[in-house]
């Protein structure tokens, strides 16, 4: 029986959480080049990881093992990777959860090309809000901007 916790990442935690992000990418981004994971991998583990622009999160099924991590800037989600190894054991709707606890109401941008992630995202409440046709770093990769649905 899995047992899951959560608690914030640490400094010792950058490397596993680099992996996740990168086994994560790789399952997930299909529509990226590696030359493009390549170049994406100094920002996401010197700047994402580093741990002082977000706010990040790390799941562990078992201690010492983190599974999954999310970043947090204000009710803003910037980042949420799960382990393919983990895949559909609950990891993201318990961040999510996680998330919502401490911030209320989310917002978060989901690349176009990444139809599990948006799956995921609509299945968990959030509606699209707004599209931009190149991601932050101005590359031609359509952003679709959710937020979460409303009464």
């Amino acid at each position: 029986m899995l047992n899951p916790s959560i608690r914030r990442a640490a400094a010792e935690d950058r490397e596993a959480l680099l992996g996740i992000w990168l086994r994560a990418v790789r399952a997930t981004h299909a529509f990226l080049r590696e030359q493009d994971i390549r170049d994406l991998l100094p920002v996401v583990r010197d700047v994402v990881l580093a741990g002082e622009a977000l706010e990040l999160w790390v799941l562990e099924f078992a201690p010492g093992e983190p599974a999954a991590f999310m970043g947090l800037d204000g009710a803003a989600l910037e980042a949420l990777f799960v382990d393919p190894a983990h895949f559909r054991k609950g990891a993201g709707k318990l961040l999510l959860a996680h998330a919502r606890a401490l911030k209320g109401p989310l917002t978060v941008d989901v690349n176009e090309q990444n139809p599990q992630g948006l799956a995921f995202y609509l299945q968990s409440g959030f509606v699209q809000a707004g599209r931009s046709e190149c991601d932050s770093a101005g590359r031609p990769f359509p952003i679709l901007h959710l937020r979460e649905a409303t009464c």
